[in-house]
């Protein structure tokens, strides 16, 4: 496929791309720039095989990063690795550290069940020693597709000032979400996906040990944890492993050749205020 061209390398990845950049340097490009994240993994493969949205959703990200020790050596088997796995769940608690003493960063959390995201704002801004998270909202189960529930949450974005939000609907919503609403927010330079990263960071789903974590397991962690709502998900995922053979072959058809990015909504008039803060 033909993806867009950036200072850095960008590896092909099936139908979408991975770029070749470490949480550092994300962060750096992030601060320097912002942009759209997304984090690609097995699941996320699935879903980019099946669903047109979800392909448009990811063909607007300005960020992909691998976040699998599979995809990570998948792309390696190709010949055409990344240097570093970045994942939701790491990436959100090194930005949060990262910018714990820069007031300029405000984030937002929005996902997750409710009640949920709230308490991990009031442990990130514990850990962070202010209030680096202005804001948090779980949303009902039809966020996503109500529209009216969506033109309050991105009303509540905007009054509390944030500058970044974290998404955590799972995917393919909060991709596509995403990908059609950022425009929408104008003040929020940096928007990334994060899955189930804000109930880890509520407290409310332990992560794997850290030594499951270095050797590819957190896998099988949720697995065991969960059997119901896993199991099936990886099993269904496993066909990655056919369709990156194939495309080491020289088989590999892209499903859906001509989607291109996906179009934004139209940002919503802000009011303009005179200094009194009323109204014109």
């Amino acid at each position: 496929m033909n993806f867009p061209p950036r200072p850095w390398r960008r590896v092909p990845l099936l139908n979408v791309w991975a770029d070749d950049l470490t949480q550092a340097e994300l962060m750096d490009r992030l601060d320097a720039e912002g942009g759209l994240v997304f984090t690609v993994n097995p699941d996320h493969r699935w879903h980019l095989q099946h669903d047109a949205a979800f392909v448009a959703a990811y063909r607007s990200a300005d960020f992909v990063t691998v976040d699998s020790h599979y995809v990570m050596a998948a792309l390696r088997w190709q010949g055409q690795g990344v240097r570093e796995k970045v994942t939701g769940s790491d990436f959100v608690p090194a930005y949060c550290q990262r910018h714990a003493a820069n007031p300029a960063v405000r984030i937002f959390l929005l996902g997750a069940a409710p009640g949920v995201a709230e308490q991990a704002r009031q442990r990130i801004n514990a850990r962070a020693g202010r209030e680096i998270v202005v804001g948090a909202l779980g949303p009902s189960m039809r966020f996503a597709e109500d529209a009216a529930e969506t033109d309050a949450a991105i009303a509540q974005v905007r009054a509390s000032g944030a500058t970044a939000l974290f998404l955590g609907l799972g995917a393919p919503r909060q991709e596509i979400w995403l990908a059609r609403h950022r425009h929408r927010l104008p003040g929020v330079r940096v928007l990334v996906g994060v899955g189930a990263t804000l109930d880890y960071e509520a407290g409310a789903v332990a992560r794997a040990p850290m030594w499951m974590r270095r050797l590819g397991l957190e896998w099988a962690y949720r697995v065991l944890s969960e059997p119901r709502r896993y199991g099936r998900r990886y099993l269904r995922n496993s066909r990655f492993l056919w369709w990156m053979a194939q495309a080491r072959a020289g088989q590999y058809r892209d499903p859906f050749p001509g989607i291109g990015p996906a179009p934004a909504v139209p940002a919503a008039p802000v009011p303009v205020t005179d200094r009194s803060g009323d109204p014109r």
